[in-house]
């Protein structure tokens, strides 16, 4: 691992909802309290608002990722200097809320068929276009870089939800602290490669991304320092995140990571 200063890294800190299957089990409890960490050089904070959306707020910076759900979601939120978008499908792309929520001077980076839909409905935003394996800095962001990974379907059954190429997962870093966001995706090879990962959300969920299992697994080979589980509703109801955080205990990788369990779905 880097050899990183001393820095803040202050995150808002709830208690995920369990799987509406384990309501005989322990309830959750949800709380506004901070955690503050000492970690590098960097003041970063997560807030989550609902699903696979959330706003990052780094160095100053907003960033606001899969921005859906209207601009009623953001109400409490500063202006976003940056938006990251990550594929097509309506969980993470509402042309309504990204118009509402967007600014004259707010750049979008997407995945090129996030672009060509913006442009067919003639949204107008100040894009960049990123390619799986390509990285990018923005003007305005000092010191930071945005890295395309890859996010698609590995089992035959799912290969119709997300096909390689077509969404972005990203590696935002700075100053050496390094932050992952999945995306739609399994347990793929470009993920469980991925290196000095400070802080890492990886999504679960069926029949669209991948089981609890499938994701601690890929986890305890990437040995994120913190992990979060987020988008992790499917068809069935909500994946068992308690499940995924006993996984990662029970790994000889356990000392190594910390499971955060944020509340995602508290507005629905």
């Amino acid at each position: 691992m880097k050899q990183l200063a001393i820095i803040t890294l202050t995150l808002l800190s709830f208690t995920a909802c369990k799987n509406n299957q384990n309501t005989s089990e322990e309830t959750a409890k949800v709380t506004s309290e901070e955690i503050s960490e000492e970690t590098t050089e960097t003041n970063f904070k997560v807030t989550p608002i609902s699903h696979a959306t959330m706003v990052l707020h780094w160095d100053g910076k907003t960033i606001y990722v899969d921005p859906v759900g209207g601009v009623d979601a953001f109400k409490d939120q500063d202006t976003p200097d940056l938006i990251l978008i990550t594929d097509i499908h309506g969980d993470h792309l509402n042309t309504e809320t990204l118009s509402a929520v967007n600014t004259a001077t707010t750049e979008v980076i997407a995945p090129k068929a996030v672009v060509d839909k913006l442009e067919e409905e003639e949204v107008q935003l100040k894009t960049i276009t990123l390619d799986n394996g390509n990285e990018t800095k923005v003007e305005g962001f000092p010191g930071f870089t945005f890295e395309a990974i890859p996010m698609y379907n590995l089992r035959e059954e799912a290969l119709k939800f997300h096909e390689k190429g077509r969404g972005n997962g990203y590696v935002i870093e700075k100053d050496g602290f390094r932050v992952y966001i999945s995306g739609d995706t399994e347990d793929i090879p470009e993920m469980r490669s991925l290196q000095d990962i400070d802080v890492a959300f990886v999504c679960m969920n069926l029949p669209y991304t991948m089981t609890v299992q499938s994701a601690a697994s890929a986890v305890t080979d990437f040995k994120p320092k913190q992990v979060y589980p987020y988008h992790y509703r499917g068809t069935e109801g909500l994946s068992d995140v308690d499940l995924f955080a006993t996984l990662i205990k029970k790994s000889s990788a356990s000392e190594a990571i910390e499971v955060v369990q944020l509340d995602w779905y508290h507005k629905e």
